[in-house]
């Protein structure tokens, strides 16, 4: 996807955030400018402490910047909203809620105004049936696996029809063969919902396999965006198809060049 002809939907202008310390200030992120068009699917990547996460927060409105902009669909981002959900790395479930309930919090936070009951059910398990929960919609999180803990958690985030869906690393406490399965189904969602998405990750396989464009951070402090690489493979995508795809394999490589050569030259230098 080509953010030039296609609509900017979220644009980060000259955003800066800094931390109060004992120390004094700490500047997290310096310089930050990018555009992410409507449906396209960015990962952020990068060593840890480079400012991933707090990037995301912006985005969703749960911090502020220092200094700069950011906007989605032309308005300014001035705290959290429905148009966009964050789903974090701790699924951050009530253990005393069962999965529908937990889902329905949030519908009914979202619809209830304009909207029966009836109908906020039917969200819910809808929402519930897209990541093939619908079995589970009446057990409690201590009776579930990690991994469908998570998919209630992405089952709440698209209950709302956000039009951005932000990832803060929802896979990484997974074990490989559950994260890999859930990366295919988050491929099958955001083809059928079209949504915008930002994800964090430290996984390069996970970056190339998932994205449109891979956003690649410098190390912190002071972190800023050291590269921007265009994914060129077709959708939908295949991890058996691509292992041997030459294309598959420039892209990570050209993402391992840059955080284990060039970053790690960095990291030793300061």
């Amino acid at each position: 996807m080509n953010t030039s002809l296609a609509t900017k939907y979220i644009e980060i202008q000259g955003v800066e955030q800094s931390f109060k310390t004992k120390k004094g200030p700490f500047c997290a992120l310096q310089d930050i400018n990018l555009t992410v068009a409507k449906g396209e699917f960015v990962t952020l990547i990068g060593h840890s402490g480079c400012g991933k996460s707090t990037l995301l927060n912006l985005m969703a409105g749960l911090t502020t910047p220092t200094q700069g902009t950011l906007l989605c669909a032309n308005r300014e981002i001035a705290g959290p909203g429905p148009e966009r959900a964050v789903v974090f790395q701790n699924h951050s479930l009530l253990p005393w809620l069962t999965c529908f309930e937990n889902v329905y919090l949030a519908v009914e936070r979202v619809f209830s105004a304009n909207e029966n009951k009836g109908k906020l059910k039917a969200r819910t398990e809808a929402a519930l049936a897209m990541v093939g929960l619908t079995p589970a919609a009446h057990k409690r999180p201590g009776e579930i696996s990690g991994g469908m803990k998570q998919r209630v958690g992405i089952a709440r985030a698209l209950s709302m029809e956000p039009k951005v869906l932000l990832l803060d690393e929802p896979f990484g406490a997974l074990d490989a063969l559950t994260r890999a399965r859930l990366q295919d189904e988050l491929l099958q969602i955001v083809a059928s919902t079209q949504s915008t998405v930002v994800m964090v990750t430290h996984d390069v396989d996970e970056a190339v396999l998932l994205s449109d464009r891979i956003v690649m951070l410098t190390n912190g402090p002071a972190a800023t965006i050291g590269e921007v690489l265009q994914v060129d493979l077709p959708r939908p995508r295949s991890r058996v198809a691509l292992a041997e795809d030459l294309r598959y394999l420039g892209g990570r490589k050209a993402v391992i060049d840059f955080l284990y050569t060039r970053q790690a030259h960095v990291e030793k230098a300061a």
